[in-house]
């Protein structure tokens, strides 16, 4: 009984302009990937892994055995087609074309970059008109805390980048999950699990936990519904926005339980469960908790063990539990019962504890968060308010409240608003998360050392390790990339040279760092690997 299985974070952020609140948020968001590419391009030739391989793309696979028509889906699905973004596009809506530095040579000609892959194996691109920083692979909840605050230095470099560009407005990018104008984005979490489960296993056991899990990661919000226009305070942003149990959309009709069946690994041995409900979290505490209590519970899944216990309306309680930032709001179990959203996570954690004393646990981060875990709903039990040095949504109630109390604001007075958004701002020094942190009123996991570490280092125990080296090494052979692959253009071979990587666990610094070490040039390395340019291609 473990946390540890591979798992990975993806961010998409909030994006503004404020000198032209009209702007194209695409074109904002692209500004982002191409400002992060001019940072790391001095000395890099055609910026390694910035063509992103869409090859083994299938978003239309769904993991109840079926696969959607392309003429069926919605737009927003089709995530294996490359976003484009021309010269004339920008132009038209007041942006400036790739003519400086601030673009790079090679995207001129077809449109600019919407795609790199990182040197610590992760990836930056545009998804739905928002600037979008997927982690690589990691192991552990610690190390997805890690490499997920990468991922906001990553973009807070990037907009420095184009205020420092001239010609360029200013842009503000947020960790959050809604412009309170009826539109969300989202915060998501990947597990690697056996494909042998059932998947109708993965959903019975998971829909409480879901629906309750916001109550130790939610990141607040002032406003009640879609639009936020009702008064009042909740705890998480993305509540709102679900309306179904089960589904294969992301952006539309959201499911708590979504069936996308992308593994992005070996297909018969594996599934990658992509979790769309969670929030975007800035709480160091909250991010480790939301990693590991899913991975506890998905153990307890694999062994049948998860709690028997099942919601009347999930997405009406979903809802409800988030409106109650007292956690005292009671929802329906199909037996007739009533509980709370901290009772729904006591029922999780006590199988969780008497899973890993039937099979054993490691004393690591396996018992640190089973301790955490229940150290934070008895602090939950007795006053929320208690819990704030740790949790995003109570943190932001705190100083909310603290604001209310003092100006005599109403929930409906649009200062309050502002101080959320304000809250989830990545620049240390506007964002009062940072503010809180450096006065030691958030509690910290990590370093500013670690995580600066991790903007360029991949893990070392993943796949992540090769690809990130490989970017890192061999930027111009290498030609582009994705989870389950890296392409080599080299002179001597004849053709394109395509090293699957699905297999998560492989690839690592121990399998392959001696090559790294022992290569003085790509041809060096790929012979090492494959063999002579005689010997097969490992693919086309």
């Amino acid at each position: 009984m473990s946390v540890n299985r591979v798992m990975g974070t993806e961010t998409e952020y909030g994006i503004h302009a404020p000198s032209d609140p009209l702007a194209n948020s695409t074109v904002l968001s692209s500004q982002i990937i191409n400002a992060y590419a001019a940072t790391v391009r001095s000395g890099m030739g055609n910026l390694a892994g910035t063509r992103w391989d869409y090859t083994d793309e299938e978003p239309l696979h769904d993991a109840r055995g079926w696969s959607v028509a392309r003429e069926n889906a919605d737009p927003s699905q089709l995530t294996d087609m490359p976003p484009v973004l021309d010269a004339e596009q920008i132009a038209l809506s007041g942006g400036r074309p790739p003519s400086n530095d601030f673009y790079s040579e090679e995207s001129a000609g077809s449109g600019v970059l919407m795609n790199m892959v990182l040197s610590n194996g992760a990836r930056l691109y545009v998804d739905h008109a928002h600037p979008e920083y997927s982690s690589p692979e990691v192991t552990n909840p610690r190390a997805g805390v890690l490499w997920d605050k990468a991922g906001d230095v990553v973009v807070l470099q990037a907009l420095q980048k184009i205020a420092r560009t001239p010609g360029f407005a200013p842009v503000n990018i947020y960790k959050n999950n809604t412009d309170n104008k009826a539109v969300s984005y989202g915060a998501h979490e990947n597990y690697l699990m056996p494909r042998s489960l059932p998947f109708g296993q993965i959903v019975t056991g998971l829909i409480p936990f879901f629906v309750s899990r916001q109550v130790i990661c939610g990141s607040g919000r002032v406003g009640l519904g879609m639009t936020g226009r009702h008064r009042g305070f909740q705890i998480s942003q993305r509540a709102d926005f679900f309306e179904a149990e089960v589904g294969l959309e992301t952006t539309i009709r959201r499911p708590i339980i979504n069936t996308r069946d992308e593994p992005h690994a070996v297909a018969d041995k594996y599934r990658r469960l992509h979790v769309i409900i969670g929030d975007a979290n800035l709480s160091e505490v909250s991010t480790y908790l939301r990693l590991g209590t899913t991975a506890l519970v998905l153990s307890m899944i694999e062994h049948g063990e998860a709690p028997h216990v099942q919601l009347s309306e999930p997405v009406q309680a979903l809802q409800a539990i988030s409106h109650d930032p007292t956690l005292q709001q009671k929802v329906a179990l199909k037996d007739g019962a009533m509980v709370t959203g901290l009772d729904l996570q006591e029922i999780y954690l006590e199988a969780a504890a008497a899973h890993c004393r039937r099979h054993g646990t490691d004393q690591g981060q396996t018992a640190d968060v089973l301790a955490r875990w229940g150290a934070l709903l008895s602090t939950l039990r007795r006053d929320p308010m208690e819990a704030a040095s740790q949790l995003d949504w109570v943190a932001k109630l705190k100083l909310l409240q603290a604001y209310r109390d003092r100006d005599g604001l109403e929930w409906s007075d649009s200062r309050l608003g502002l101080i959320d958004l304000q809250y989830s701002d990545v620049r240390p020094e506007k964002g009062l998360y940072y503010r809180l942190a450096q006065r030691g009123k958030m509690e910290r996991l990590l370093t500013d050392a670690e995580i600066a570490e991790a903007v360029h280092e991949p893990p070392s125990d993943t796949r992540a390790y090769f690809r990130g080296k490989c970017i890192e090494r061999f930027p111009k052979e290498v030609v582009g990339a994705s989870w389950d692959s890296v392409i080599f253009d080299l002179p001597s071979r004849r053709r394109l040279q395509r090293i699957p990587t699905r297999e998560p666990l492989r690839g690592t610094r121990e399998l392959t760092g001696p090559l790294f070490d022992q290569a003085a040039s790509a041809e060096e390395f790929i012979s090492a690997l494959l063999g002579p340019e005689s010997a097969p291609d490992v693919a086309t």
